[in-house]
């Protein structure tokens, strides 16, 4: 009885999801258009919070101090690193790239916690002097992010709405070509980002990431409750936790599909399931956002919202399926061998397959238009690997409900390579 509820349950919450999924793909196919208005110039601020990271941030910087943009700056947090970051960071050109250095135990409090000190420090020396806040842009790249050449002209356009609070940009996988396991989180990121983003723009939903998140200042001081903590908070999602609270203060968020930033894939499956874990211990405690979403946010934009964050929950529920469809097998084909009938029914192959890879074909198709030199047919038939690789948000998911449980709050840094 318990095993037909959890299957009969499961196949609910995946049925469902599949319609809002349809929804979503339908609503991303549409294209928005901008419209350039006059504008003063705006200085672009880049943030980069560095806890070790000596491996990648030379290449991020380069880009950075690279791009093609008249005012702008760097700033590397550097979070009590033990390696040459801070040694690199002041390699760089220094007219562009400005240090802070952090120190125990002030230091490696979190990712937000280092993003809130870079803000005051910004405030404090000076450099935002004169300026208009609505005309101050400040970019969250990840130490190993790579930013495309025309990413800025490609956002700007976006903040010429004054209810435009911030703008995300899509994620690629730089290192793709490396293997099985790169090449699907580079399809993962860009399904979440053309198909999923895209189409929260039309609920007033779109989310912010932790890499490529562009914010107005002015946005970004309304969040700020008076304590000097600063915008961000101290969740371990402290991007999904700013994106929301930035919708509750009536301001717009965006999702730019004609740039991206590029990061390092996590090459090591232990390493992908701690990444994630993080993620997902994150999202669990976003529920703390449920009254402020009932209370502030528009309902098309609440509703949206919700959904989101009960997706830790369902993921857990979805996670039985297997387990649920493996026992229910077994007592069909122990009841078939005592009455002598066929073992097993074509359904028992053709159900779980149209449950579980019919948005393959979807996903195909829109990962072979961002790479043309994967054609259509192999992107479908990795697809249907990618739904299998989704199957790691399981063990993800157990795990950071157990460390919520277990009282762990620390941040699990992805290691480089």
């Amino acid at each position: 009885m318990i095993t037909d509820v959890l299957l009969g349950s499961s196949i609910a919450i995946i049925v469902m999801a599949g319609c809002y999924n349809s929804a979503l793909f339908l609503l991303s196919r549409r294209r928005v258009r901008n419209d350039r208005a006059p504008h003063a110039e705006r200085l672009y601020v880049f943030l980069l919070a560095c806890l070790n990271e000596e491996k990648v941030l030379a290449e991020s910087l380069a880009r950075i101090t690279s791009l093609p943009v008249g005012s702008f700056l760097a700033l590397v947090i550097d979070d009590a690193s033990e390696d040459r970051t801070a040694e690199i960071a002041r390699a760089a050109d220094p007219d562009r790239v400005k240090l802070l250095r952090r120190h125990l135990p002030d230091a490696r409090r979190g990712k937000g916690a280092a993003l809130n000190a870079g803000i005051r420090h910004l405030r404090e020396s000076g450099v935002l002097d004169g300026r208009d806040p609505s005309d101050v842009i400040v970019c969250v790249v990840d130490a190993d992010g790579r930013l495309d050449p025309h990413i800025v002209q490609a956002v700007d356009p976006f903040f010429d709405d004054p209810r435009t609070g911030a703008t995300q940009v899509g994620v690629r996988m730089y290192n793709r070509h490396q293997g099985l396991l790169a090449r699907l989180q580079d399809m993962e990121f860009v399904i979440y980002g053309d198909i999923f983003q895209s189409a929260r723009r039309y609920f007033g939903s779109v989310g912010m990431g932790g890499n490529g998140q562009f914010m107005r200042l002015s946005a970004l001081d309304t969040l700020s409750d008076g304590s000097g903590k600063g915008p961000w908070s101290d969740s371990l999602t402290e991007d999904l936790d700013l994106g929301v609270r930035l919708i509750a203060r009536g301001w717009t968020n965006h999702h730019c599909t004609t740039a991206a930033v590029s990061q390092q894939a996590v090459l090591d499956v232990r390493r992908l399931v701690r990444q994630r874990s993080r993620w997902f211990q994150g999202h669990l405690q976003s529920a703390r956002l449920v009254p402020l979403i009932l209370r502030e946010v528009p309902t098309r934009a609440a509703i949206d919202l919700l959904y989101h964050l009960s997706s830790p929950v369902l993921i857990l529920l979805t996670s039985l399926l297997p387990l649920s469809f493996a026992v229910a097998a077994g007592g069909v084909l122990a009841g078939s061998v005592e009455a002598g009938r066929p073992l097993m029914s074509p359904m028992w192959f053709i159900g779980p397959y149209v449950l579980s890879f019919t948005a393959a074909y979807a996903y195909g198709w829109v990962y072979s238009r961002r790479e043309r030199g994967l054609g259509l047919v192999r992107a479908v038939l990795l697809s249907h690997v990618f739904v299998v690789y989704g199957y790691i948000w399981f063990a993800a998911g157990w795990w950071g409900l157990w460390r919520m449980l277990t009282g762990k709050q620390t941040w699990l840094k992805t290691a480089r390579t």
